[in-house]
């Protein structure tokens, strides 16, 4: 399935690391988006602190100390009190790792060969599987700490990115950044929480480790082993403040929620049910999922094992959802067709991958999971990714993800910035436009952020390729489409049914020219509103040139804005209220615009009307 491309991260390619003016490529094996082995992965963070002294963590659980051989399992059975079942588990040569009591989940230890078999069959057990084929590392009895790296300042000011630009949370920067109330969780490999655009909106009251299967409290705990989990933050949350980058939802909250064990990287399912244990426990709204649960890329419930590993992160995925939390997941990066299942020929990856035969039964975990939202990766200009898996009813909504030469640019351990690529910096992006829409509509419950993002996406047809099943408004390359974040900001969520209509066909402004771009406006009843808003978008690299107008269909002319000469600001993205009432509202309007002087060009890149 997914090029892991940094193997269980949901990510592909090399990372720009920049400190002030400087980059340093770190790039992996490979030159293109190819499968990596699992020990692939991408630099761990450094820095100049030693990790702190060990600590045991905190948890439900039985005193014991580590032994060679140590695997985990899965015990799972009927929510509420588990006292009889940790019982058994220590009766039958195990010993308790941790407990999710609400939801039925025990995470269970044990040296013997035999310990699964035995407890299928005591009273009371519904399910249990080992949720790895390698032992259980010694680390997980006493953690270290994450290492601190020493922060680097940055000269780089904030810009227009093409990511943001093309779901338009440049022009919803104009209406809300977001609210502190939400906040957002990043499962993932931790967050540089003191990073200079990461800061400002870190939450670690709320953040933890749950690497092993059990939340660790400690502070720093939640810190990136890795890149990879800083880099989604930044995607998500970076701070408007001047410095450089600016994330989907710069005012919400960011806490971390460390998935992720040091050295291998690994995602396994008691660490994933821990994450969503905690999301729901602390009030996260939304929460970034970027990876696919270990060892097995799919889990297929006619395996004793993996069906433990789907109904015990179904359970937890459920169960924070219950609590409020949205959860939204990369779709992997293999170009694999997730509603045409064959072959799986990476998993295990914490120990020897085999090629085996599987069906649509076995599921990618999260991504797959009832209420997740799946995401697809964007190349610039809105191509579904060359890497992105896709599969019609699974793909519920795309976003840029990078492809090529051009990635996703944001934040790294240490005060750095850097490019990836991947499924892994889409999914971020809808999460961003999740927590805008979760803060403009505060009584809003995860279905209804779902069903916001899918009514508010631009639809996405097929292009000419055979694999992209479905309707020009959903299908298998981009779900619903690509996600929106100014329709997130609007105010109403979606807007009333057709009152909103929008060109986003590129119009090229010359030097001395005028130009218009229409909209044809249809089943609508009387004229139009007197607050008519007026949405625009153009690029152009000297703004003082232009006259902006607003055409209705009988030919009067509105005037929108004329910049003054001096006006040296790139870009248009603003928008404006014309009292339109004389007009009737059907027929074409027409966005003009005229560039007065020489040297400086652009285009209309997109404008819309909300009546």
């Amino acid at each position: 399935m997914f090029s892991h491309i940094s193997s269980r991260l949901r990510l592909p390619l090399a990372v720009a690391a920049v400190v002030g003016a400087t980059v340093a490529i770190a790039a992996p094996a490979q030159a293109d988006v190819q499968p990596l082995v699992p020990k692939d992965r991408a630099a761990t963070a450094t820095g100049s602190q030693a990790p702190a002294a060990r600590a045991t963590t905190t948890g439900t659980a039985t005193t014991a100390a580590w032994a060679a051989g140590t695997r985990a399992y899965l015990v799972i059975t009927t929510p509420g009190d588990t006292t009889a079942v940790r019982s058994a588990v220590t009766a039958n040569g195990g010993t308790v790792f941790a407990a999710y009591d609400a939801i039925g989940v025990v995470v269970a230890h044990s040296t013997s060969a035999s310990f699964a078999a035995t407890l299928r069959g005591v009273a009371g057990v519904q399910q249990v599987g080992a949720t790895r084929t390698s032992d259980v590392p010694a680390d997980a009895y006493n953690p270290a700490l994450p290492a601190n790296p020493a922060q680097s300042t940055t000269t780089l000011t904030e810009s227009n990115r093409w990511d943001m630009t093309q779901i338009k949370a440049d022009q919803a920067w104009a209406v809300t950044t977001g609210s502190a109330a939400v906040k957002v969780g990043v499962l993932d490999t931790g967050v540089d929480d003191q990073h200079q655009d990461i800061a400002p909106n870190f939450d670690a009251a709320d953040s933890v480790s749950c690497a092993y299967g059990k939340a660790d409290t400690r502070a720093g705990a939640w810190r990136d082993v890795d890149t990879h989990g800083t880099h989604v933050a930044g995607t998500i949350a970076a701070a408007k403040n001047g410095k450089g980058v600016i994330g989907v939802a710069p005012g919400v909250k960011i806490a971390s929620v460390r998935i992720a064990e040091p050295t291998s990287t690994l995602f396994f399912a008691e660490n994933t049910i821990c994450g969503f244990m905690w999301a729901g426990d602390h009030g996260f709204k939304v929460t970034n999922n970027s990876y696919y649960t270990d060892p097995w890329q799919f889990n297929c419930p006619d395996n004793a094992d993996q069906a433990a590993i789907i109904e015990g992160v179904r359970r937890a995925q459920a169960y924070a959802e219950s609590k409020g939390s949205l959860q939204v997941a990369a779709a992997g990066n293999s170009n694999y067709d997730l509603a045409n299942k064959t072959t799986d020929s990476e998993s295990p990856n914490d120990s020897t991958p085999v090629t085996r035969t599987i069906t649509n039964a076995c599921i990618d975990i999260p991504t797959e999971l009832p209420g997740v939202v799946t995401v697809s990766a964007q190349a610039s200009g809105g191509a579904k990714a060359s890497y992105s898996n896709f599969g019609n009813g699974i793909i519920d909504i795309a976003a840029p993800g990078g492809d090529g030469t051009t990635g996703v640019y944001s934040t790294l351990p240490g005060g750095k910035y850097g490019s990836k690529s991947g499924t892994s910096m889409a999914s971020p992006h809808v999460a961003g436009v999740a927590a805008l829409i979760a803060s403009a509509n505060p009584g809003f419950t995860p279905a209804d952020i779902r069903t916001a993002l899918a009514t508010q996406a631009t639809d996405k047809a097929c292009p000419s390729d055979t694999r992209c099943t479905g309707t020009a408004t959903k299908n298998g390359f981009f779900g619903e489409g690509q996600v929106d974040a100014l329709k997130a900001v609007s105010g109403t969520t979606p807007p009333p049914t057709g009152s909103y209509f929008e060109n986003l066909t590129d119009v090229s402004i010359a030097d001395n020219a005028t130009v218009e771009s229409p909209i044809s406006v249809s089943g609508l009843t009387g004229n139009a509103p007197a607050t008519l808003k007026v949405g625009v978008d153009i690029k152009h690299t000297y703004r003082g040139d232009l006259v902006l107008s607003l055409v209705a269909p009988d030919g009067t002319v509105y005037p929108l804005e004329d910049f003054p000469n001096s006006d040296s600001t790139d870009n248009v993205a603003k928008t404006y209220t014309v009292d339109a009432s004389a007009e009737a509202a059907n027929g074409t309007w027409k966005l003009r615009v005229q560039d007065i002087a020489s040297q400086d060009t652009g285009r209309i890149d997109a404008w819309n009307l909300t009546f």
